[in-house]
């Protein structure tokens, strides 16, 4: 009976061993497919160069990403719009106040006041979001706003 149970657990350990080795001769094929008459020292040399230059790639990219984000503040990025009637003797809501903001919430306001004898259209500068000389309205305020929240 010892010796059964002693031949086995050998069956069973050559068994384990066997299933690790078609591992490894797997992994060794798939690593050398398309490879002339190599040594394994030589192959993993070139994998580690291929690996080496994707890095520099991937680092070079990150680079040019992180150029293109702080580029991209300076363009426009926020819009906020408005309508409104800021006369009772005009019917509808003629007027607007557009704001055009870029990543660092600077840009301009333009507001258009109609009125049923003529239409004035304003454009004043916003510094980080805040008034440069020119004092906002209160839709000129909340058309900032508006924007500013959008991403």
């Amino acid at each position: 009976m010892p010796s059964l149970v002693l031949t086995l657990v050998v069956f069973a350990w050559l068994g384990t061993l066997t299933v690790l080795l078609i591992g490894v001769l797997k992994t060794f094929k798939r690593l050398t497919k398309g490879v002339s008459d190599k040594d394994l020292k030589v192959i993993l040399d070139e994998v580690l160069k291929e690996i080496e230059k994707e890095k520099d790639v991937s680092s070079e990219l990150a680079k040019k990403l992180e150029e293109l984000r702080l580029d991209g503040r300076n363009h426009v990025q926020k819009i906020g719009f408005i309508r409104y009637n800021p006369f009772s003797e005009t019917g509808g809501n003629q007027s607007f106040v557009l704001v055009v903001l870029d990543g660092k919430d600077s840009g301009v306001v333009i507001t258009s006041l109609h009125s049923r004898d003529s239409t004035r259209v304003f454009a004043k500068p916003v510094k980080e979001g805040k008034e440069v000389g020119f004092e906002f309205s209160k839709e000129e305020i909340q058309a900032i706003v508006d924007a500013r929240k959008k991403r």
